[in-house]
């Protein structure tokens, strides 16, 4: 009898181990591990150090300092744009931070927290390129753009555009340089940041903003938990100024007053 009850004491520590580092999992927290979904090909939002392997970026910064805020550690996964809300819905992850827009569509598969950011819909052109100045000039063009995105959204609003969907804005970029795309269309800080980082004079931003967009960052449906825990964290960064200096480090400028609200 004292060995079963021993036994059991056992099996019951083991499990208990277990259950401790599962991660979330509909919705509870077992231990204080946040998986967190991003495809790490969005500078400045996320991207991949070719020479540490770290993650970083505005969204790793700022899912970081929530984190330190609401005790828990986020752990970086990355993963196709495509991918991210169907990993979350089948529970690979916990989290998705990627310059996310809030959509009607998306809110039917998710649950946002508040607004983290604010970005308008922009375009790219090579640098010798003059025949896009507005929005109608986009028409009937050729526009790269990532797949799920806003920007793919937007490109299909566009009449008889040529809509080449490519699985990462860094290749439609690329596409751009090579000519098999007179126009990329993405978001605005991402696409300042990709255009500062040719030196040469290749590419360039257009005066053309298509829409504005909130970003926010999503959970799976019902996880009220963790949801809370983000949104709270959220406003601890605004009030504390991490929020502001994060902003400035990635972006340059100090964030718009309502962004910190």
């Amino acid at each position: 009898m004292k060995k079963f009850i021993w036994i059991s004491i056992f099996a019951a520590a083991a499990l208990a181990a277990v259950l401790c580092f599962s991660g979330f999992r509909n919705g509870e927290q077992k231990d204080n591990v946040v998986r967190v979904g991003m495809d790490a090909g969005y500078p400045p939002f996320g991207s991949q150090n070719v020479d540490t392997k770290e993650y970083e970026g505005f969204d790793v910064d700022i899912i970081n300092a929530i984190g330190e805020e609401e005790g828990f550690k986020p752990e970086i996964k990355n993963i196709s744009f495509d991918g991210l809300i169907p990993s979350l819905n089948t529970n690979a992850i916990d989290i998705i931070i990627n310059d996310l827009t809030v959509t009607e569509e998306r809110k039917v598969s998710v649950d946002f927290s508040e607004r983290y950011c604010t970005v308008g819909m922009g375009v790219v052109v090579r640098g010798d390129y003059n025949l896009i100045n507005d929005a109608k000039d986009l028409e009937g063009k050729t526009l790269g753009v990532s797949i799920a995105s806003t920007g793919e959204e937007a490109a299909r609003h566009v009449k008889n555009a040529n809509v080449k969907v490519y699985n990462a804005i860094s290749d439609a970029f690329i596409e751009l340089k090579n000519g098999g795309v007179d126009a990329v269309v993405n978001d605005t800080l991402t696409n300042d940041r990709y255009v500062s980082s040719q030196k040469d004079g290749s590419v360039k931003t257009t005066k053309i903003s298509l829409n504005n967009e909130d970003l926010a960052i999503a959970v799976k449906k019902g996880n009220s938990e963790l949801l809370k825990k983000i949104n709270d964290g959220l406003v601890k960064i605004k009030k504390n100024g991490k929020y502001a200096q994060i902003y400035k480090k990635w972006f340059g400028v100090e964030p718009a007053a309502e962004l910190l609200k």
